[in-house]
């Protein structure tokens, strides 16, 4: 799924996800899931959003079933790769919350691999059954 580099692409991404664990029968994964494709999705839309104007660009979207849980891939142009942040004494830094919050629902099972084909990457999240 192609989705255009705006603010209500985050809600588009949720609920098509949503329609996906239900197909697959997988409900009880939409809470955390939901959080992991808003956070990725925000992130995609805000750094490709800073590359000026943004007629031609999109936001890639991919579902993949895993055993137990669901695989969210997020394809972008933009070859700014996240950063995780460190957690500090006074809890995390302005930036980059989102990320740890994915780090979390995933329970570490996230990253980024260039994008197939094209320039950017894929910044995906699994989640999975407990």
């Amino acid at each position: 799924m192609l989705l255009p580099v705006q603010a209500r692409s985050v809600a588009t991404a949720r609920r098509e996800l949503r329609r996906t664990l239900d197909r697959w029968g997988m409900p009880e994964l939409t809470f955390d899931a939901t959080v992991v494709v808003s956070e990725l999705t925000t992130n995609a839309v805000r750094h490709l959003g800073a590359l000026g104007p943004v007629q031609d660009r999109r936001i890639g979207l991919t579902f993949r079933r895993l055993p137990g849980g669901v695989l969210v891939e997020v394809h972008d142009s933009s070859d700014v790769r996240p950063l995780l942040p460190e957690r500090t004494p006074d809890g995390l830094p302005e930036t980059g919350r989102g990320l740890r919050i994915v780090a979390d629902l995933t329970a570490g099972d996230w990253g980024v691999w260039p994008r197939p084909a094209g320039p950017g990457k894929v910044v995906w999240g699994a989640v999975r059954r407990v």
